[in-house]
């Protein structure tokens, strides 16, 4: 049983021999089968790059409630834009998450097909007061997807399909890049006793790259029961399944459940922000279980459905979508 995730370098996989890039895709093959989580480094986000998007999300999360709801996201279902506090809940729980958070998406060409479309609205940038927040979340939006596709190259080796499987699938993908902030709890007695800053959850989608956050909170849900607490690590982002792909692959890969505990009592008047980055595809993918994940032991576990099916499906579970 793992202790702490394992922490993998995506150079390995990009740049190095042949030995090297078969042990990359091994060791996390048999992480994702496990446990669900890995850290990677190497995944060309630079320290000046993180540090201007820290900046710009703090700076935007620090304006007061009326100017920040001026781009709140509620009419386009929260896929871009800002969403107030108390407005996401984890599926099957009761009270909302202690979060407020802000979606970035997809930046597509003027000319391109999906531009506009109900799946692909236009972002909403808070020029007027956080004037880097669009060039420092549109570059880290690039540099995470680009990490997530060597990635998903490397899963399909270990499934033994074609290494470019994913490309068609995520290029242009609807993938979603979410600076959350967790507020201070000035008065946490009256809030529910079931009131968390993220409650037990597993992602929608088909991998989650995650920024190292301003402070732990972060625990995984291991295959005995227990809560293993995932530490910042120096230089590394963490990566995990997400329920798309573990739905391809007939629950072969883990979409691990996760969630966000609230700080000490003596720590319940900090935020903490996180930045994590959901990679999907586009919303014409297939997810039908592949065949060679199904077998007489692992009978095939879901109806099949696309992506666009199943995102709309989950959306209405969080109470994001009516």
């Amino acid at each position: 049983m793992y202790e702490s995730i394992p922490i993998l370098d995506l150079n390995d996989f990009t740049q190095g021999t042949p030995e090297q890039r078969a042990a990359f895709v091994r060791d996390l093959g048999r992480a994702y089968e496990e446990i669900g989580f890995i850290a990677v480094k190497n995944h060309g986000l630079s320290d000046e790059l993180q540090s201007r998007l820290y900046a710009a999300v703090q700076a935007f999360f620090a304006l007061p409630p009326e100017v920040k709801l001026q781009y709140d996201g509620s009419a386009i279902a929260g896929q871009r834009g800002y969403t107030p506090p108390f407005r996401e809940k984890a599926k099957d729980a009761r009270t909302p998450d202690i979060k407020e958070f802000y979606h970035v998406g997809q930046e597509l060409p003027e000319n391109h097909p999906f531009r506009g479309t109900p799946a692909y609205p236009d972002n909403i940038f808070p020029d007027a007061h956080v004037p880097d927040f669009r060039a420092a979340t549109t570059e880290a939006y690039r540099r995470l997807e680009a990490a997530g596709r060597q990635l998903l190259r490397a899963i399909a080796l270990y499934l033994e399909l074609d290494e470019d499987y994913f490309e068609d699938k995520v290029e242009a993908g609807n993938s979603i890049l979410r600076p959350l902030h967790y507020f201070p709890i000035e008065n946490p007695d009256a809030l529910p006793p079931d009131a968390v800053r993220a409650a037990a959850h597993e992602d929608i989608n088909l991998i989650t790259l995650l920024m190292g956050a301003s402070a732990e909170g972060l625990e995984v849900l291991r295959r005995d029961g227990t809560w293993l607490a995932v530490t910042a690590i120096p230089e590394a982002v963490v990566v995990n399944v997400g329920d798309m792909l573990q739905r391809l692959t007939n629950n072969r890969l883990r979409s691990t459940t996760h969630r966000v505990v609230n700080p000490p009592r003596e720590l319940i008047h900090t935020s903490r922000f996180s930045i994590p980055f959901f990679m999907h595809p586009r919303s014409d993918m297939d997810l039908t279980c592949l065949p060679s994940c199904v077998t007489e032991a692992n009978p095939k576990a879901y109806p099949d459905a696309t992506a666009g099916e199943y995102l709309t499906e989950r959306l209405r579970e969080l109470g994001l979508l009516a």
